[in-house]
């Protein structure tokens, strides 16, 4: 039964992934139709962006909790992706 609750609330978590990657591409979308001018597109997306790595980052913490070691090791390329891109834009804002 544990199983079956561990892949219910990765599921859960995927979704909520999926929300977010829409809602950036909606603003694209809006930005490429002219919509919306190039400053509220990049906030809005701004908005969402460390909201998205966190959730990546407890998903494949959430894979490699349970057990689910395949999951966790397809996780962890774009885990990676996002700490490096989240390291320069620290660094990027220093300078």
């Amino acid at each position: 039964m544990w199983d079956l609750y561990a892949w219910l609330g990765s599921f859960f978590i995927i979704i909520a992934l999926l929300v977010i990657i829409v809602f950036q591409l909606m603003c694209l979308a809006d930005l490429e139709f002219d919509y919306i001018n190039p400053y509220d597109s990049s906030s809005r997306i701004n908005r969402v962006v460390m909201p998205e790595f966190i959730t990546q980052g407890v998903l494949c913490f959430f894979y490699l909790v349970t057990g689910h070691w395949f999951m966790s090791l397809l996780c962890v390329p774009y885990l990676y992706h996002n700490v490096q891109l989240m390291i320069m834009g620290a660094l990027n804002e220093h300078d």
